[in-house]
């Protein structure tokens, strides 16, 4: 009977009910924001931010989590060096006042035990507004090179530069801009 109820106690104490949230870092080399924007009502043109880095927490079971990823705005690459000079510019991104744009959230929404959306807030030229990023694609495994876990996802959203300050040769280039963000982390 002692031993029925100990172990009990050991299965309530150790169950679902206590598990602790994960933490994980962003692995840079998988992890880079991109986004498109129509040109001039002609083509959809890319860019990409080549560093990003940042830390996720996550908890399945309390379908609860956190996120902090960070920027650094004069890693844009457009393709070109001097239209990644007018990106970094005070026309845009402008880097040497605003070196990095950040997103932050403690609100994920869970499907089941996977998120599939984090709200909260985007800072972007000194400039804080809430978005909510689509996340699809969410698995975690071990990774079949190094083996360690990790977890990953797509990330997306749609917003308007303008509600940022960013309005330069709006409207003809787009006011809204698609952003897209594969996501791996390695859990801690």
């Amino acid at each position: 009977m002692k031993k029925t109820a100990l172990g009990l106690i050991f299965a309530a104490l150790t169950g679902p009910a206590f598990a602790a949230a994960e933490s994980f870092t962003i692995d840079p080399t998988h992890t880079w924001p991109y986004f498109e924007i129509n040109h001039l009502g002609f083509s959809t043109q890319h860019g990409r931010f080549n560093k990003t880095s940042g830390k996720i927490t996550l908890d399945r079971e309390a379908r609860k989590g956190s996120v902090e990823v960070s920027i650094d705005t004069a890693s844009i690459d457009m393709g070109l060096e001097k239209w990644n000079t007018h990106m970094r510019s005070d026309d845009f991104f402008n880097v040497e006042m605003f070196p990095s744009m950040t997103f932050k959230s403690d609100k994920f929404v869970f499907d089941g035990d996977k998120p599939v959306a984090a709200e909260g807030s985007l800072t972007l030229l000194g400039i804080t507004k809430q978005v909510s990023l689509k996340l699809s694609g969410f698995t975690c495994g071990t990774h079949p090179i190094n083996k360690k876990s990790l977890c990953a996802a797509d990330i997306s959203t749609t917003i308007k530069r303008s509600e940022w300050g960013m309005t330069k040769y709006v409207p003809g280039v787009s006011d809204e801009v698609k952003i897209f963000m594969p996501v791996e982390a390695f859990k801690d």
